[in-house]
């Protein structure tokens, strides 16, 4: 019951995933939460984050990002990155995930879901039939209360920590200690 709400893989940010290793292992699509998983809440892309983008893009990926947030929300993110969109996906609705599958043009066994959300991100992902990473969601500095559905999803998370069969599912594509910039 509560596999459903299991990532294939959990990497502290984006720049721990090994997706040179994703590619030779014939992954073709990714699709990517934006807030608090690739910048803050509300904030707008970085350089740094805008040549991850670029290097992704020279490896061979497609990409797109499926946001709940509006148009404006995520054309101001993608100002400088050159990827598809869906915004106002409702996520976990698998019609936006079904969508973005074939915006890519690649077959959902050959896409990776990345997002900081069990509840959104994970499930979406998981409903669909699509491969999915859980990262580590940004925090303010100095933030201590976390919320309900963070402190929510801990307790699942527990459980998968607690699930050998359902961590490592795409392999050896975590690379603990990774400094920022790395792909």
């Amino acid at each position: 019951m509560l596999r459903v709400f299991f990532p294939y893989e959990y990497a502290e940010d984006i720049y721990c995933i090994d997706f040179r290793k994703l590619f030779e292992n014939g992954f073709r699509g990714l699709i990517f939460d934006i807030d608090n998983t690739l910048v803050p809440h509300g904030a707008d892309s970085t350089p740094g984050v805008d040549a991850f983008f670029r290097e992704l893009k020279e490896i061979g990926f497609r990409i797109l990002v499926l946001s709940n947030n509006d148009e404006e929300r995520v054309l101001r993110f993608l100002k400088n990155i050159d990827a598809f969109y869906i915004c106002d996906a409702n996520k976990p609705s698998p019609k936006s995930y079904r969508k973005a599958v074939k915006m890519l043009g690649v077959k959902k066994e050959k896409v990776i879901c990345i997002g900081d959300q069990v509840f959104t991100d994970i499930l979406g992902a998981n409903l669909s039939g699509i491969p999915s990473i859980l990262v580590h969601y940004f925090r303010k500095p100095g933030e201590t209360d976390i919320g309900i559905r963070r402190k929510t999803e801990q307790k699942v998370l527990g459980f998968y920590w607690r699930s050998k069969s359902c961590r490592h599912r795409l392999g050896d594509i975590i690379l603990p200690g990774k400094e920022e910039g790395a792909i």
